[in-house]
């Protein structure tokens, strides 16, 4: 599911890919409008199945484990923060939840307010399959 889930820079909140065109894909926003535009070829553009979170061990974590362990640490539900306007702390103990041996270093609190703000997105549109199945993870020949 998260496969075809995008996040754009510059551009707030996610968006799910429809179709290709010619220098671009069409998109929608994934919230209550529901607004199809085009994204360039010059926009970045990453699927969250791309994003993975440092930790202190070297490994690297996938979003799609980040997003699952905060399901799991608020059964399903929302997380009653907002998180723009939260306080570093509470960001950070939101965080600690999902992944507690996160690099402190090299993840900052903006992008934690990013995964929170994420997760909330997408549980309040019916998008709460975070799981990466094994079609997901093996590379397309």
């Amino acid at each position: 599911m998260l496969k075809t889930i995008l996040a754009i820079s510059g551009k707030p909140g996610l968006y799910k890919f429809l179709s290709r065109g010619k220098n671009m894909i069409i998109i929608e926003s994934i919230d209550a409008a529901k607004k199809r535009q085009p994204a360039r070829s010059n926009d970045r553009i990453v699927a969250l199945t791309d994003i993975s979170i440092y930790t202190n061990d070297g490994n690297d974590v996938p979003l799609a484990q980040v997003l699952q362990n905060l399901k799991e640490s608020y059964k399903g539900e929302t997380i009653d923060i907002q998180a723009k306007k939260a306080s570093e702390e509470e960001i950070r103990d939101v965080f600690a939840k999902a992944l507690p041996n996160y690099d402190t270093d090299r993840v900052h609190v903006s992008d934690m307010r990013k995964v929170i703000l994420w997760y909330n997105i997408l549980i309040e549109n019916g998008l709460n399959d975070f799981e990466i199945k094994e079609e997901e993870a093996a590379p397309e020949a």
